[in-house]
């Protein structure tokens, strides 16, 4: 899926992440988001590398990355942390700024990253998100049982571990179709490997401390940021999926245009069809969005 990409190991402190690189243009770093890894970006990743250098990463806890102990805090799982993780990967392979595209769970690490660490950073592309406070705050009925993840992972252990590890295909495969426009259209490869990543224990427990930091630790941070009027000062993109929860739930506030408009001045974006997992399902218009926004005018400082 990745041919003429390179693999590492990147030593990020107290983890290692998994990357894969490939091209020779400004930076570009790609964030995937749950139940997947970074095999997400396998049709969009190829075609951004003939303009950038594209580097597609595991969070910590996912895919090929470490999973280092966790705290009853959950702040080793926080997006703070993760955040920083990418920062150290970046710079350990030469770059000190960068372009960086987060979808869903990613997504949170790149926005986070951006509040945390804006001068790292040029662009921000946000795909299907919109800020986990927001999330919490607006979330009802119909958004929670969408979107199930929220409440079962971040549920108190080990109740979310053991279900999952009873039957990771079923949670892999309810995924693919409840957000999905065609299950079909995901590899036989690609499926499997997402399986398997959910029949580790530790991958599975990392995961759950992930989304118990999302719902504790990050939407502390972003409701401290909101008070203290912060922002992300560069360029945002924001894509979502055409027909899907982010389509219709925020109409009140403007869609996801209107809340990240709170957070990122310099936002536009627009909804692209293909499902929660447009990148997988809807490659060619996800390919040409991405292209069209990390193309503009990069500045002399990007690398």
């Amino acid at each position: 899926m990745f041919e003429s990409f390179t693999s590492a190991m990147v030593d990020v402190g107290d983890t290692s992440i998994f990357i894969r690189r490939r091209g020779a243009g400004p930076p570009l770093l790609l964030l995937h988001g749950f139940p997947e890894t970074h095999l997400m970006w396998h049709r969009v990743a190829p075609a951004l590398a003939e303009a950038f250098t594209v580097i597609c990463a595991d969070l910590r806890g996912y895919g090929g990355s470490g999973t280092p102990p966790s705290a009853p805090d959950h702040a080793p799982y926080a997006k703070r942390a993760m955040a920083r993780d990418m920062v150290t990967m970046m710079e350990q392979q030469g770059f000190r700024r960068f372009l960086l595209a987060g979808h869903d769970r990613g997504g949170r690490v790149a926005y986070r990253l951006a509040l945390d660490h804006g001068e790292r950073l040029d662009r921000l592309a946000l795909l299907d998100i919109v800020a986990t406070v927001d999330v919490l705050e607006r979330s009802d009925v119909v958004s929670a049982l969408t979107f199930w993840p929220w409440s079962l992972l971040s549920q108190a252990e080990w109740l979310p571990e053991r279900l999952i590890l009873g039957d990771p295909a079923a949670v892999v495969d309810d995924a693919l179709s409840r957000w999905g426009s065609d299950p079909a259209s995901f590899p036989a490869e690609l499926r499997a490997a997402y399986v398997a990543a959910l029949g580790d224990p530790a991958r599975v427990h990392a995961i759950c401390e992930e989304y118990r930091a999302a719902v504790t630790i990050d939407a502390a941070l972003d409701r401290a940021d909101r008070s203290a009027g912060r922002r992300i000062d560069c360029p945002t993109l924001a894509l979502w999926s055409k027909g899907g929860g982010l389509d219709h739930w925020y109409e009140s506030a403007g869609g996801p245009l209107g809340l990240w408009r709170r957070w990122a001045p310099k936002v536009t974006g627009r909804a692209i069809a293909g499902g929660h997992f447009f990148p997988e399902q809807n490659p060619g218009d996800t390919i040409a969005a991405l292209l069209a926004f990390f193309s503009g005018d990069l500045g002399a400082d990007v690398g």
